[in-house]
């Protein structure tokens, strides 16, 4: 049995002898082995070397302070958008509905007199593109035949529902879809001026089926109305 190693054998199948051997003595049997090729540069000397850790210590360091936003799950289990019971009255949040009545009047121009009327192909976009925390909402029409009649506040208002807080002093929550709301739109009474009746408006809730920050942006599209 031949005690040449492999390699030896293998060049000189491919190459002269001479040439198998000068190959095998330089390319194998002589090569340099890194027993530790992850050592430091032996050109860097110990002050850049020193630099160079510190630089990532203060990354380190850095990196762990940096804010992160919480999840959803935390979210849920610290019950950031759980209201409190002592906190679920209506008459807490009718100062807010006062101010969402006159944010409504400012965006529909019937405020300091623009306009004494408006027409529901002007009122469309608005109403569609509008925040609705703070308004009195009410289901007048629903596929679930429960949830009709249902009326209050909303104190949040997510993609997919409204949740309110009724006269009752609780949390409803109104899903959006296939239900039709009314909400109400009072003038501004002045002294002397004869008490109007409210703008009323029906609106559908799959048009609303977006997050109130980003329903600024939302096009308004007219649609036939559903069968509730």
């Amino acid at each position: 049995m031949s005690t040449e190693p492999l390699a030896a054998t293998l060049l000189q199948r491919a190459h002269s002898p001479d040439t198998a051997a000068a190959l095998y003595r330089d390319k194998i049997k002589l090569r340099p082995l890194l027993l530790r090729p992850s050592s430091p540069d032996p050109s860097q000397n110990a002050r850049s070397a020193r630099q160079h850790s510190r630089l990532v210590k203060q990354r380190a360091v850095h990196k762990s302070n940096k804010t992160h936003p919480l999840s959803a799950k935390q979210k849920r289990s610290l019950c950031i958008y759980e209201i409190p019971k002592s906190q679920q009255k209506y008459s807490i949040y009718e100062p807010i509905h006062v101010m969402w009545c006159a944010y409504m009047r400012d965006i529909l121009g019937l405020a300091a007199g623009k306009r004494s009327h408006i027409v529901a192909q002007d009122a469309g976009p608005f109403l569609a593109s509008a925040d609705y925390h703070g308004a009195i909402v009410e289901v007048v029409r629903s596929r679930c035949a429960s949830r009709v009649g249902m009326k209050g506040i909303v104190v949040r208002d997510t993609k997919f529902t409204f949740e309110v807080v009724t006269r009752r002093d609780e949390v409803k929550v109104l899903p959006k879809e296939h239900s039709v709301f009314r909400v109400e739109v009072p003038f501004e009474n002045k002294e002397g001026d004869e008490k109007r009746k409210p703008l009323v408006f029906e609106v559908l809730g799959e048009q609303f089926q977006h997050r109130a920050t980003d329903r600024a942006n939302r096009k308004f599209r007219w649609h036939a109305d559903p069968d509730l």
